[in-house]
């Protein structure tokens, strides 16, 4: 019999090293994550800040993110639910909602350190592209707060929502280094933005041309689609005064709390309904029970 060379001998197995978890799963982009968290030796171990931008089918997550040894430690966090606060009810994961997101995870980190005052960032959306500079603070030079964007897995397409996310958050007062090509309005071509565009998005605009569009072609499809709109007098040519009240208030008070009609759960209720769907492990003897009678309901109907 011929020899026969076995190739996946204990060596071979010895040599194989298995991925990551969130990496064998697709949660996580190592190459990208590295590049993020990696901080130059000589900052003696000052953090370095990921603003980490996410979107489920209703919500917009906004976390400023610094990593340890120990794990990621997030240091401000805001949500497109908590835009109910100032008066945005609908259309929480759009672009313009997406800027209010940004603009309010950006006075919420400053006004934590306290350097709200010093960086004011961009007070009246217009859509210039604009970088937070260092200001002067006492007679001394103030550097502004720093994050990177991080968008994780999200397709970085020019016009995208994640980058609506970070224009708030710099207009807000954070420097976040990024350039113009990836927002809506930049033209490929002469190479320049379009801030009337950009300032539509950031008022959404863009949204109440497409209500108006619906409401003269399709009367019954724009109700289907705005109903919410209707119901609570929302009209497209007040969606800009809408959005405009929202950022002045989120300036304001950037740590304001929505007001819930519905009464507390107190800890033992949520206890309960936590245990409401959590089912109870069978016995070794009640499993075995259980085998019997499904044996004998067989035998019964055979």
């Amino acid at each position: 019999m011929p020899f026969q060379k076995v190739f996946k001998n204990s060596a071979y197995f010895s040599r194989f090293q298995t991925k990551y978890k969130r990496r064998r799963s697709g949660k996580t982009d190592y190459y990208a994550r590295k590049r993020l968290i990696t901080q130059a030796k000589n900052k003696y171990n000052a953090p370095k800040y990921r603003l980490v931008v996410r979107f489920t089918n209703r919500d917009i997550i906004m976390q400023i993110v610094t990593s340890e040894i120990t794990g990621d430690k997030v240091f401000a966090s805001a949500y497109s639910h908590e835009l109910r606060a100032y008066g945005i009810e609908h259309g929480l994961t759009n672009w313009a909602a997406a800027y209010c997101t940004g603009l309010l995870i950006a006075r919420r980190v400053l006004k934590k350190l306290g350097l709200d005052q010093t960086f004011t960032g961009v007070e009246e959306a217009d859509g210039e592209y604009t970088l937070t500079e260092a200001a002067e603070e006492d007679g001394e030079e103030r550097r502004p707060f720093k994050a990177h964007l991080d968008v994780g897995l999200a397709r970085t397409s020019t016009g995208a929502r994640v980058f609506g996310a970070m224009k708030g958050a710099s207009d807000g007062g954070i420097l976040i280094p990024h350039s113009e090509n990836r927002f809506p309005g930049f033209d490929m071509e002469s190479k320049e933005l379009d801030a009337e565009t950009l300032k539509k998005y950031i008022m959404g605009g863009h949204v109440a041309e497409y209500m108006e569009t619906l409401a003269d072609d399709d009367e019954e499809r724009y109700r289907s689609q705005f109903q919410k709109y209707i119901d609570d007098d929302v009209e497209a040519d007040g969606l800009e005064d809408l959005y405009t009240e929202a950022h002045a208030a989120i300036r304001e008070n950037p740590f304001k709390k929505v007001e819930s009609d519905a009464p507390k759960k107190s800890k033992d209720e949520w206890k309960a309904e936590s245990k409401k769907y959590r089912h109870q492990k069978l016995t070794k003897a009640e499993r075995d029970q259980r085998v019997q009678d499904k044996m004998a309901e067989i035998l019964k109907s055979a």
